[in-house]
């Protein structure tokens, strides 16, 4: 790239000339995928050459790779919604959101340690010396619902994975949940409201029944753990990023001045 110099042989900023494929390099996505996030707003849009070829610059560069920084800590829809906002100008909504974003981990931080001693304490119950508690031992799908706090639909299609299996009334094969099955429901309902996936719940549900014991249900709420550490560092850098973004240069570089210029006197 041959070097340009203005008035007294100070350099000049010049605009860094980079095409959808520098970019996908950059991010590691397709050529395509760069064409698909200029038009979504999340990249500025882009100069075109006289033949129409899309032409970019270090500016974004840097909003992508901004925006995938975001999308990692604080998802896709918020992340759009975060660069669209700079875009448009409005840098105190896109504050706003990756605020709001932080404020959601801190409430599932704070979800996860109640959802953890609520479980513990379910996963040690009795289920035979708390069958006095319930109206009486055998519920109908309706009552036992209730009892746990949930649609009787949710109990079916946790039965269907496997999680729960009520007995079946031999007269009329309706379903029916004793103690036992109560308390199961009543872990797979806090285990789902804590987002844990089927896959995991049957995991700690198999432990419990097997062995009574408790260290699936631990190693689950550690990993729930783990996840949203993994996620605060990732807000971090995505809102590391979004600073350096906001108030950095335009994406133009500086050429330094030929040595004979900057030595002639």
């Amino acid at each position: 790239m041959p070097r340009v110099n203005g008035e007294g042989g100070k350099p000049v900023r010049r605009p860094v000339r980079l095409r959808p494929v520098d970019l996908a390099r950059a991010a590691g996505v397709s050529a395509q995928q760069i064409r698909n996030y200029e038009a979504a707003g999340i990249l500025p849009p882009a100069s075109r050459t006289e033949s129409g070829y899309r032409e970019f610059t270090g500016r974004h560069r840097r909003a992508l790779l901004t925006y995938r920084a975001l999308a990692r800590g604080y998802g896709p829809g918020t992340a759009q919604a975060i660069m669209l906002a700079v875009h448009d100008g409005e840098v105190p909504r896109a504050l706003a959101l990756a605020g709001e974003g932080h404020a959601s981990l801190h409430e599932q931080r704070c979800s996860l340690r109640e959802a953890a001693r609520a479980l513990e304490a379910i996963a040690a119950q009795d289920p035979e010396a708390d069958a006095h508690r319930m109206p009486r031992p055998d519920l109908r799908i309706g009552e036992a619902a209730a009892l746990v706090g949930v649609r009787a639909s949710a109990l079916r299609v946790w039965e269907d994975a496997g999680l729960l299996a009520p007995r079946r009334d031999p007269a009329t094969g309706y379903r029916r949940y004793g103690a036992r099955e109560v308390r199961d429901a009543r872990l797979v309902s806090t285990l789902r409201q804590s987002r844990y996936p089927l896959p995991r719940v049957v995991a700690v549900l198999d432990g419990l029944r097997r062995t009574g014991s408790t260290d699936e249900l631990r190693a689950a709420v550690a990993q729930r753990q783990e996840e949203l550490d993994r996620r605060a560092l990732a807000m971090l850098e995505g809102s590391g990023l979004l600073y350096g973004y906001v108030t950095g240069p335009d994406g133009c570089v500086t050429e330094p001045a030929a040595t004979e210029d900057a030595d002639a006197d």
